[in-house]
């Protein structure tokens, strides 16, 4: 173990493997998880130093070993510098350092990334965010209850127990809360949960900046763009929960960067959820198959050979790949293309219809591209008291409590609370590749309150495979215009991002559209008061009004891919 000295004094503490008796290239790998551990990183870590890399593995501050009080996110620009700084002096490197690893261990290199060192010379982020409001703590105005809770108490539970000065009792009602996560994240106000005030204080912080300002701008890594230098390998999952960041990083860079980095960027994305990289098969209830996994894409190979390029002066081929690899769902087949999103791209509108009963799995909702005629809008009770439970998707990080994935949505769908639209049987495939979004003409009760949408893939048996999904919350549907009501009653459209993906609804399936006001625990409950959602303890039902005829044409955007835009992918690459 070593000591490394950050500028404000405090010093953190790392473990170096390295090739004995050489200068070379360094790959610094900074995590709140235990450096000892190794963990899923560990293979790769053994595989780096054994093909020719000195291996860095850090406790960032606070956590494991190393010193001084952890904060999420907000030392990681200068501790990051200080540690690159400190690795490319040692006599074994050669001045040239990369950074691996994933989810917050992507925050450290970003946040690297924007510091500026110029030893840092490319990194391989792995499922991360890109902005840290809407993407890691909110998503759409609504925070991540489930994931931002959960992780905070597990962190808190781990601080405490090595935290002599923190009362016994403390430590075991942390415990409880995070074993009891469904309990926990009934609590109200959300702001006021029970301990985290003394060792995780920056949970209510983070409640206390329900919308996008200063506290967040500060670090997010999309204003930083026209100034990376870095080479990046980005590595995401159609189910992971930061896939907009992940996406938004590499899309970004290319757009915005500096001319001599935009071609220094790739994009990885498999149908995996938050740790899909490692766990392979099945996909929650799904099993995408062997080829699916990133130890058949050999993903660690993939991420040395991007290091070999950049850190060893020209290396092999690995300049010669194509920057987008990604796994096409339902036709079970990897894909190359040049960019992202795919250029040629046919954004189809696909109407919602209904009798204006559409309520449940067995109501009359239809999903077609014909516009709509004279139809009544469909209706719905919100009531979060008995809130739309979540059923798979885009979740992070508890498998006990909050299982991602893949799962069938009919039992979601037989809730009165829930609209669904679904199409004819398609006659030949429809490749679905690209963002996708969904516009909601819609009016409500209450002069605040949740919009949630989820795109599903209905095979011939009835399996209702969720593929994306996504939420808004009304006060926030014009970010630009900071946090407005609505007012009751008034029909207003609203553009909710579900996100990514890259399906092929297959002939005889059918395309299916969930609507709803929840989804919960994922997303916190919309009281429907207009009170901040961080600090209400009332909670009252809302009437929601989904209209579709007229001047109010409610629908989803569905990206269909080009043919010519993707080719099948060589694992001779």
């Amino acid at each position: 173990m070593v000591a490394v000295p950050m500028r404000d004094g405090t010093v953190l503490r790392a473990d170096v493997y390295r090739p004995a008796g050489q200068r070379c290239p360094a790959l610094v790998f900074r995590t709140p998880y235990d450096r000892t551990g190794l963990g899923m990183y560990g293979t790769f870590a053994l595989r780096a130093a054994s093909s020719g890399f000195a291996v860095v593995m850090q406790d960032v501050r606070g956590r494991g070993a190393s010193g001084g009080r952890f904060a999420p996110f907000v030392h990681e620009r200068e501790d990051g510098y200080d540690s690159i700084d400190w690795v490319a002096s040692q006599p074994w490197c050669d001045g040239n350092v990369g950074m691996f690893g994933g989810s917050y261990d992507g925050v450290t290199q970003w946040q690297a990334a924007m510091s500026g060192h110029p030893a840092l010379k490319a990194i391989a982020p792995n499922v991360t965010a890109s902005s840290y409001h809407h993407g890691w703590v909110y998503r759409g105005g609504a925070f991540q209850l489930s994931f931002s809770l959960g992780w905070t108490l597990s962190l808190a539970a781990h601080n405490a127990a090595r935290d002599s000065s923190v009362p016994a009792e403390v430590r075991e009602a942390l415990t409880d809360a995070s074993d009891n996560l469904p309990d926990s994240a009934l609590v109200l106000p959300l702001d006021r949960h029970p301990y985290l005030d003394g060792v995780a204080s920056y949970y209510r912080e983070w409640l206390e900046h329900p919308g996008y300002d200063e506290f967040w701008e500060r670090l997010d890594v999309s204003r930083a763009y026209p100034e990376m230098t870095v080479a990046a390998f980005n590595l995401g999952g159609w189910y992971d929960t930061f896939l907009v960041g992940t996406l938004a990083n590499f899309a970004g860079i290319r757009a915005e960067g500096p001319q001599g980095v935009r071609d220094r960027q790739r994009l990885l994305v498999g149908p995996w959820p938050h740790e899909g990289l490692f766990s392979g098969n099945p996909v929650g209830s799904w099993n995408f198959g062997g080829r699916s996994t990133g130890s058949a894409l050999d993903a660690d190979g993939l991420q040395l050979r991007w290091f070999d390029r950049w850190l060893r002066d020209g290396g092999d081929a690995a300049g010669d790949d194509p920057p987008v690899l990604l796994y096409a769902m339902g036709a079970g087949q990897w894909r190359v293309a040049d960019s992202w999103p795919l250029p040629g791209t046919d954004y189809q509108d696909w109407y919602l219809h209904s009798g204006g009963r559409a309520n449940t799995l067995h109501g009359d909702g239809r999903l077609s591209r014909d516009t709509p005629g004279d139809q009544p809008p469909d209706s719905y009770v919100y009531n979060p008291r008995n809130p739309v439970p979540t059923l798979g998707g885009a979740l992070c990080c508890s498998p006990v409590h909050t299982q991602g994935g893949v799962y069938d949505q009919r039992p979601i769908e037989e809730r009165e609370d829930v609209l669904v639209y679904t199409s004819e049987p398609l006659t030949e495939p429809l490749d679905v590749t690209g963002p996708v979004t969904a516009v909601l003409h819609a009016s409500t009760s209450a002069p605040d309150t949740d919009w949630t949408a989820k795109l599903v893939d209905v095979g011939p048996c009835g399996y209702a495979r969720n593929i994306t999904d996504g939420i808004l919350r009304a006060s926030h549907r014009d970010p630009q215009a900071g946090l407005r009501p609505v007012t009751p009653g008034e029909v207003v459209e609203y553009r909710l991002d579900l996100g990514a993906t890259s399906n092929v609804f297959q002939p005889g399936h059918r395309i299916r559209v969930e609507i709803s006001s929840s989804n919960f625990p994922h997303f916190d409950r919309n009281p429907n008061t207009g009170e901040p959602a961080g600090r209400s303890t009332e909670m009252v039902s809302a009437l929601q009004n989904v209209h579709h005829a007229g001047l109010h044409l409610s629908r989803i955007v569905l990206p269909v891919a080009d043919p010519e835009a993707t080719r099948p992918y060589r694992t001779e690459h």
